[in-house]
């Protein structure tokens, strides 16, 4: 892990003056169980809980999908942050002087230099386009459009809105002006190339609504036309700052109050987002023009319990909500589907009605996504004839025996009996068929733990059945694991392994460990991972400190002889090897010299 020229003594008093559990649990709901203390990953969709964190040894780990380190490293892959910045973070969080870069010496990366000029363009760019609509007589007809559509000074304030002129270089010019290249304007999405040198306005005649990340940094635009033509709404493209898959407005806005009602509501595009906004929803987020991702749904999940969409009452919104539910269900968000009359979207419906009737009659009213399901089916259905209220209600039943709660399933299964005058024993039969039939397989969301495979090589099993790895490699985890618990171990695997592991991850996680220690440093798991250069090891030693093997002298000796006898046969293979090729060169001397290494080398596992 590149620290840069953080000094050292900073990095420690972060880690032993932050609490994880307090840090991790403003994201993660934990439960105590013993020492450990487990909740759903927030980095990967999952059901039952594979996420744990060890405050005793500042760490966490997640058995899922493998992410694991110290609290630095959680602020970094939860907020999107450098090492740096999530050092600074959680030191002014600690009241930790934040003094080190006064002598920073060091040189940002060319990458880091670009990306540092895409953030100061955007924020130029956002504060061009709302002096045009505030200041300006182009801006005006922008103005009076956001008027006739109900935005008041509060609105346009809180949420940065702009206007981009009908203009082919406004743009341009101004960052020309203030010596932003156009060439990697173009890759930060806010100019286009039309010619060699010829570069005009991404944006044009369009409302500007400015797009964040987590820290608050303008990394995108939506604009929309006032008037007919098309694209009616156009996004930044995917840049080095920004993807849509993993971006959903308002979101860093919002955390506070989704945190707090431990809800989201998700809307399909951001007017409808800031409306509800001006109707007291401060927990609503859109999506960016697409498609709800996976990647959304786990991203909402770190903040919330439950999800309810809040799509247009039209065809296309239906289906749009209709495809988010499995999604956000596999990402382990409880589900309900607002219903909006009249085929409306949020914002008509707010405009017409007022606040208080969306809260009250289309957000509270929301029905539970199996409800829904069900109510998007009839729409494929003739039920005016038994054949279509045959086959309804076989595909009803199916949507409802995928439901976990045995007291739902009954409840659901009442209701098609009384409304179809079918027997409720006869839906029960068909339900019970469907789910027998079901292939066994995870629960959506969660990953199987992946066991390390029979080679031993650090790498997952690429089976889906897990193995047990040999018993040196075992061997060789337990020992890594006494050693960040206790130095007097790591000296004894030093002197009697030194760097003979046979996994080349093991090899390296041991070298630093001889290295902390020969630093002066007393045994803090926290602290070595903050140590370590590299993820994976950091990754990998997570998982390993976690397993906290019970120790004694004779296990502690049987490990290191299973490590050595594993190490001697592989000379000894190796050696076999060098042997056969020269008998086969004919090489006599060299030959017998090599086989009397070999017996050597067995006489000493015979010992081990």
């Amino acid at each position: 892990m590149k620290q840069g020229l953080i000094p050292q003594q900073i990095i420690d008093e972060v880690l032993l003056r932050t609490d994880i559990a307090e840090v991790v649990g403003r994201h993660v709901h934990l439960s105590r169980q013993g020492k450990y203390l487990k909740g759903l990953c927030p980095f990967h969709s999952e059901k039952t809980p594979s996420f744990t964190v060890t405050p005793e040894k500042r760490i966490f780990y997640c058995y899922g999908c493998g992410k694991g380190g110290h609290v630095i490293r959680f602020v970094m892959e939860m907020d999107g942050l450098s090492f740096p910045e999530a050092v600074r973070k959680l030191a002014e969080e600690a009241g930790i002087p934040v003094n080190w870069e006064t002598d920073r010496k060091d040189e940002p990366s060319p990458r880091d230099k670009e990306r540092e000029l895409m953030y100061r363009a955007h924020a130029h760019a956002q504060k061009l386009y709302r002096h045009i609509l505030l200041n300006t007589d182009a801006g005006r007809p922008a103005m009076a459009y956001l008027r006739s559509r109900g935005f008041n000074d509060r609105m346009i304030e809180a949420f940065g809105i702009g206007y981009a002129p009908d203009r082919r270089d406004t743009l341009v010019r101004s960052l020309r002006l203030q010596g932003f290249p156009l060439e990697l304007m173009e890759r930060a999405g806010l100019v286009a190339r039309r010619q060699e040198d010829d570069f005009a306005d991404r944006f044009r005649d369009r409302i500007m609504f400015p797009i964040t990340d987590t820290q608050g940094r303008v990394i995108a635009f939506a604009g929309r036309l006032m008037g007919d033509g098309q694209p009616k709404y156009l996004n930044s493209p995917e840049t080095p700052l920004f993807s849509k898959s993993r971006v959903l407005y308002r979101l860093p806005e919002a955390r506070a109050a989704i945190r707090k009602t431990k809800r989201v509501v998700l809307f399909e595009g951001y007017v409808d987002c800031i409306r509800a906004w001006s109707a007291g929803v401060d927990n609503g987020v859109a999506t960016m023009g697409t498609a709800l991702t996976a990647e959304h749904a786990a991203l909402l999940r770190r903040y919330a319990e439950e999800a309810v969409i809040c799509y247009d009452g039209d065809d296309a919104g239906q289906a749009a909500a209709h495809k988010c539910i499995p999604l956000l269900e596999g990402a382990g968000l409880g589900v309900r589907v607002a219903m909006l009359p009249g085929r409306t979207d949020p914002d008509e419906y707010i405009a017409k009605n007022g606040a208080e009737s969306f809260r009250r009659n289309v957000l509270d009213a929301a029905v539970s996504a199996v409800k829904f399901q069900l109510i998007y089916l009839r729409k494929s259905h003739i039920l005016q004839d038994e054949d279509g209220k045959i086959r309804y209600l076989r595909d009803a039943v199916r949507i409802v025996a995928q439901r976990d709660s045995p007291t739902e399933r009954e409840m659901l299964l009442k209701e098609l009996s009384q409304e179809f005058d079918v027997s409720l024993e006869t839906l029960k039969q068909e339900c019970l068929l469907y789910r027998r039939n079901r292939v066994s397989r995870p629960r959506a969301g969660d990953i199987p733990r992946k066991m390390w495979n029979n080679e031993g090589n650090g790498k997952r099993a690429a089976s889906g059945h897990p193995s047990l790895p040999p018993a040196h490699v075992q061997a060789e985890r337990r020992l890594i694991a006494w050693m960040l618990a206790d130095r007097e171990v790591a000296i004894a695997v030093e002197r009697r392994v030194g760097s003979d592991f046979h996994v080349p991850e093991h090899a390296a996680l041991a070298a630093c460990l001889y290295t902390f220690y020969a630093q002066g440093n007393e045994p803090d798991a926290g602290l070595f991972l903050a140590s370590l250069e590299d993820e994976g090891l950091e990754r990998l030693a997570s998982e390993i400190a976690l397993e906290d093997p019970p120790y004694d002298d004779r296990a502690l000796e049987d490990c290191l002889r299973t490590v050595g006898r594993a190490f001697l046969t592989r000379e000894i293979e190796r050696k076999r090897e060098e042997l056969l090729k020269a008998e086969k060169a004919g090489e006599i001397w060299k030959a017998a010299q090599i086989a009397e290494e070999i017996r050597a080398l067995e006489k000493r596992r015979q010992i081990k």
